[in-house]
């Protein structure tokens, strides 16, 4: 119902004009909620919600929320959905009570434009204060009246229903126009274009003759990579005259026209039977004058897709999928074989597709398969690597790392084969999945001795004989070492501490690869850090015991034939007596009992002594001189009664090496001794196999 809208005027009488108001358009859409939502709802209550919306259209509305108190058949409080008085559902509870009934996610559609709900509860509600109703939208949707039935007077329209937005509209098949009612249709002869992929035409008519003449043109005309091929019907019957010539089409034709080929006319009793045209576009016209006969003609017509060549073959790919032909938007893939991969114009591509299109052509040809490499492999430190097999690191090539010999060797020496492999990475023949490493050859010089020589008093070792000897430069001073890694050199502690302090990393000096301290070319390298160790405490020169210490360089080594390390000794190592050791060194030599400073390397083999022995021997020193040094468990002694083989100043650090199965191991650091190859006495050592644990963790948490 429309409003009322009074204006009053007040003179002697008062008087009221009134005019109705338009009543206002139904809304397409809204929102409808239970009173207070959403705090609980009262209650007591019942409350009409009457929705409508435009004619022509019905309402859908979706329930967002819905929370009222549940009961068996909605009986206390309920939410009732009514279309012209018939209840179309009534409904309670939440989504997950058990009693109630929900309406869920699905919607409720009017079969109309009106709706009407009904809220209603009662006064009894002991979950008032938790239960807060609902909350719904509605919506137009559109009618589809074609799809209804027609009523008494028959069918909405007498050939094609056509639905719109609120409504619908009529219309005719080719040949036929709307009459005047907008629903039945009278035979014409407009143009008009068929796009559809199958249909039918027939004259006007057909079968039998129009009652004029008529001139009509037909377009069939699809979408691009489909041909139209056009199938007549056996009755086939246009007006033709004969001449000499043969059948001609006059007065009456139909004209089969299709880009870039010249029309064909068509005439006399005879079908055509089938025509394949190649194209998608056809166009038939049909020409009658108001003489002679002609009943026309009926066809069907069909679409086919355009056809691609065959696709051909690519070497190590396979095309899939294999067909007999290849139609427009059909889809080939290329895959390569294992070891391959697929490559276009120098690119390397994931994957490869082409498209047959509408013209009967591939958009893309195919790529082309190439083997794929696994790249350089990894670089060995110390050692390369060697191809057993392929090329240019190509699939399944196959390389085998080697260390640089003598002085390297594989650790676990376990020659291990890379394959390249499917995955563009190299990988081993066993377990081994990263490459090998290369670790030094320790104790092996490749030059050896050929006598025995002497320190005090010898003569110089032949070069690369003792690869791990060392000279150390410490302000001034001269000491001895040994290589023990490829950043480590040992030595003894007195060489590296003075007066209680040890030397600035800076003012230590290591050479290596010498024989002849004179001939100096290199740069020596400097210590990064030095080590002492953390009981040695010998600050008036005459306890040695704990007399070992550890330089880290700074950079490390490359061992060749003139710098090898030395190796540590086992964990069972024995000292046995009279094992004969070789101690070398650049330290002081006597000639003539003489003393100076030697710049050449020598050496000297000595034998383990006795420890008891030893310890006489320096007890019946300590009776001639004082502050003379005690020997301990952490020392070790070498050397011959009668004197003339020996250690000296400047050999301390240096090493004592004891022969192992070709091999030289460090039994001993040159620490100390009562004199220079006297009579009588012994040089001392610092037992090297009682410090492993030390010389271990100190090279791994540095």
């Amino acid at each position: 119902m429309g409003w009322t809208f009074c204006i009053v005027f007040f003179l002697f009488v008062s008087a009221c004009g009134c005019w109705p108001l338009p009543d206002p358009e139904p809304l397409m859409h809204g929102e409808v909620q239970s009173p207070q939502y959403p705090q609980p709802y009262p209650p007591n209550l019942q409350e009409q919600w009457d929705l409508s919306v435009p004619e022509g259209y019905r309402i859908r509305i979706t329930f967002t929320h819905m929370d009222i108190e549940a009961s068996a058949g909605c009986y206390y409080d309920s939410l009732t959905v009514l279309y012209d008085g018939k209840v179309m559902g009534k409904f309670c509870g939440s989504e997950n009570s058990a009693d109630g009934h929900h309406p869920g996610n699905q919607p409720i559609l009017s079969p109309s434009n009106r709706l009407t709900l009904i809220f209603q509860t009662d006064n009894n509600n002991p979950e008032r204060h938790q239960n807060v109703g609902f909350s719904a939208h509605y919506q137009a949707l559109d009618i589809d009246e074609c799809s209804a039935p027609g009523d008494a007077s028959g069918p909405l329209c007498s050939q094609i229903c056509l639905n719109t937005l609120g409504s619908y509209i009529c219309s005719c098949h080719h040949g036929y126009e709307l009459r005047s009612d907008q629903r039945s249709c009278v035979l014409s002869c407009a143009g008009g274009i068929f796009d559809e992929p199958e249909g039918s035409l027939h004259s006007p008519g057909y079968p039998n003759s129009p009652p004029h003449a008529v001139s009509c043109q037909y377009i069939i005309s699809v979408e691009l990579g489909f041909t139209v091929s056009l199938n007549f019907s056996d009755n086939f019957h246009i007006e033709s005259v004969d001449t000499q010539q043969g059948l001609s089409c006059l007065n009456h034709w139909l004209q089969v026209t299709v880009p870039n080929s010249d029309p064909i006319k068509l005439c006399g009793v005879k079908s055509p039977d089938l025509m394949v045209t190649n194209s998608n576009t056809v166009q038939l016209d049909y020409h009658t004058d108001d003489e002679g006969l002609s009943n026309g003609w009926s066809l069907d017509y069909s679409t086919h897709r355009v056809q691609c060549p065959f696709p051909g073959n690519v070497a190590e790919g396979r095309v899939t999928p294999i067909l007999n032909e290849y139609l427009y938007r059909d889809y080939i893939f290329v895959r390569c074989a294992q070891g391959y991969k697929l490559m276009m114009e120098g690119q390397e591509m994931a994957s490869f597709s082409t498209m047959c299109q509408s013209n009967g052509q591939w958009h893309l040809p195919l790529p082309e398969c190439h083997i794929f490499d696994c790249g350089e492999p990894e670089p060995l430190l110390n050692g390369g690597v060697t191809f057993l097999s392929g090329f240019q690191n190509q699939y399944r090539s196959v390389v085998q790392y080697h260390c640089n010999e003598p002085f390297y060797s594989i650790l676990g020496a376990v020659n291990v084969s890379f394959t390249c492999e499917s995955d563009r990475k190299w990988r081993s023949n066993n377990d081994v999945v990263v490459r090998p490493t290369c670790i030094p050859v320790c104790g092996k010089p490749t030059q050896h001795l050929i006598e025995h020589q002497r320190i005090v008093g010898g003569n110089t070792a032949p070069k690369d004989t003792i690869p791990w000897q060392v000279l150390l430069s410490i302000d001034g001073g001269r000491g001895g070492g040994m290589v023990i890694a490829d950043r480590w050199i040992m030595t003894a502690a007195h060489v590296v501490v003075k007066d209680g302090i040890t030397a600035l990393n800076d003012t230590v000096r290591v050479y290596m690869g010498l024989n002849d301290a004179q001939t100096i070319v290199d740069s020596p390298v400097n210590a990064a850090s030095v080590h002492i160790h953390p009981d040695y405490n010998n600050p008036q020169n005459v306890d040695y015991n704990n007399d070992i210490a550890l330089l880290k360089l700074q950079d490390p080594i490359t061992f060749d034939p003139s710098v090898m390390p030395i190796c540590l000794p086992a964990q069972d190592a024995t000292y046995v007596t009279g094992m004969m050791g070789l101690v070398s060194g650049f330290g002081v030599t006597v000639t003539d009992n003489v003393r100076f400073l030697n710049n050449k390397l020598n050496y000297v083999h000595v034998p383990l002594v006795d420890q008891g022995k030893c310890t006489e021997s320096i007890t019946s020193y300590k009776k001639k001189r004082i502050n003379v040094p005690s020997l301990t468990n952490n020392m070790v002694c070498a050397g011959v009664p009668e004197g003339g083989k020996d250690s000296c100043q400047g050999d301390s650090g240096g090493p004592y090496a004891l022969p192992d199965h070709g091999r030289y191991w460090a039994a001993g650091i040159v620490s100390w001794g009562a004199g220079c190859g006297v009579k009588g006495s012994y040089g001392v050592y610092t037992r090297v196999a009682n410090y492993l644990d030390w010389i271990t963790k100190t090279m791994q948490e540095n």
